[in-house]
């Protein structure tokens, strides 16, 4: 059975603050305790071991972060401390609560093979006010998938390809 992490936030926090640099995080320090250090989102954060409690990681600063539940479970389970920090620092945003937008953008281009910013070029999508009323309108007839409390990638880049087909239909239509 896994023990309680004893190590809290604020020493977490406190030991990284000037062991690596901010600017590679999607969180400024000044708020590291309450966002997700990998998606910069403002949720309730969990601290999960850089080496994994199962493979003999401590309960100490050194081998915890602090990450909301969805990248907590995204997050690698190795026995390389630099791993975390790297997948950490792949993920970096610059912008907070945008994040999972992004991956969803990206999923829309592995998908079309055409990026979402070229796809709204080619289809002449130029009322940004109706194309983000359409998109809202799509979002409300989406579900969580497995009752994670968030649209995964690939609801996001189907919402956005909906979005875009009825932009051109209505266009299209009048």
């Amino acid at each position: 059975m896994r023990k309680n992490i004893k190590t809290t936030k604020k020493e977490i926090v406190n030991y990284w603050f000037n062991k690596i640099d901010e600017s590679n995080l999607s969180v400024d320090f000044t708020e590291a305790h309450e966002r997700c250090w990998r998606c910069g989102y403002k949720v309730p954060l969990e601290r999960c071991h850089i080496i994994p409690d199962s493979l003999g990681g401590e309960d100490s600063p050194e081998n915890l972060v602090l990450l909301c539940k969805r990248c907590h479970i995204e997050n690698p389970n190795g026995f390389d401390k630099d791993i975390m920090w790297d997948w950490i620092f792949a993920y970096k945003t610059s912008l907070y609560d945008t994040f999972w937008i992004d991956r969803g953008i990206e999923e829309y281009n592995r998908i079309y093979s055409v990026s979402i910013e070229e796809e709204i070029k080619q289809r002449k999508i130029y009322d940004e006010q109706k194309f983000k009323n359409l998109i809202e309108e799509e979002i409300k007839k989406t579900t969580y998938h497995f009752g994670h409390p968030y649209l995964n990638a690939a609801t996001i880049a189907g919402v956005l390809r909906i979005s875009i087909n009825k932009y051109n239909k209505d266009i299209y239509i009048k």
